[in-house]
């Protein structure tokens, strides 16, 4: 059973799981469907075609499913998916995707953001994320598991960022950060691998020492990246492929510091 405050708004057509919690003054709209054990603060509007998993907690004066902040949208119907056992602090804001960028945005399981963070149009956001208060994320941008963005930080749109990197705090980043590696600045540039992230999560430190190798022939040595990539993605360890092989197939460049010599 449910428990709905009574100055609560459900629209009919909403579909609302089991012990699900709702306080007062927050809106769902007709076409919401918030999944068991979720609960939401005060003051709350979700609205649109949004699909919201199990055991979320959501806080008070977020704005979830509200129509995408993009000059090109028209009405069509478009959709925002979120997975199960996230939090999503105060006055965040998360929109939907567009038709051009291809209908959807979606988000992992196991997320925190933080407040004020905005999620654009069509981003697509892994598992088990971080995002510090204030961080925006622009439209299109893919983050994959593990990513840490630090505070108020913005990522440009079409920006992808790869497993276990982590983006310092008031930075801002235009292009590309490959897994596992740690980048800062205004423009953001990568400055080493996120071992603090690294030795979290993966347990085999002879796995850790072959991504400082490949860390060192891909940015340290001032070899074509490209060129190098090519090389590593050909090697025995899954982490290094993974690099690589993103690196292979970036669209917007990867965000390297080179030397001045």
């Amino acid at each position: 059973m449910s428990n709905i405050h009574p100055t609560a708004i459900i629209e009919d057509g909403a579909k609302i799981g089991d012990n699900v919690s709702i306080g007062a003054y927050s809106y769902i709209g007709k076409d919401v469907n918030i999944g068991d054990n979720t609960t939401i603060g005060s003051h709350t509007l979700i609205e649109g075609n949004t699909t919201i998993g199990k055991d979320n907690k959501i806080f008070s004066h977020a704005v979830i499913g509200s129509i995408p902040q993009d000059l090109k949208y028209n009405g069509e119907r478009v959709e925002l998916i979120i997975g199960d056992r996230n939090k999503i602090r105060e006055f965040t804001l998360i929109n939907p995707g567009t038709k051009g960028g291809g209908g959807v945005t979606k988000i992992g399981d196991d997320n925190l953001l933080m407040g004020y963070v905005h999620i654009a149009h069509d981003v697509i956001i892994g598992n088990r994320c971080i995002l510090a208060n204030a961080a925006t994320l622009a439209g299109h941008v893919e983050l994959g598991n593990g990513v840490v963005i630090g505070g108020l930080t913005p990522i440009h749109q079409f920006v992808k960022i790869g497993d276990l990197a982590m983006i310092a705090g008031a930075s801002a980043l235009s292009q590309d950060v490959p897994p596992y590696c740690l980048a800062e600045g205004n423009r953001a540039k990568i400055r080493s691998l996120n071992l603090t992230g690294l030795r979290r999560h993966i347990k085999n430190k002879e796995d850790i020492d072959e991504l400082k190798k490949a860390y060192k022939e891909l940015f340290l040595k001032n070899k074509p990246i490209q060129e190098v990539a090519s090389k590593l993605i050909n090697s025995n360890n899954k982490y290094v492929v993974n690099m690589a092989k993103f690196i292979k197939e970036s669209q917007r460049g990867i965000a390297i510091l080179r030397s001045k010599n």
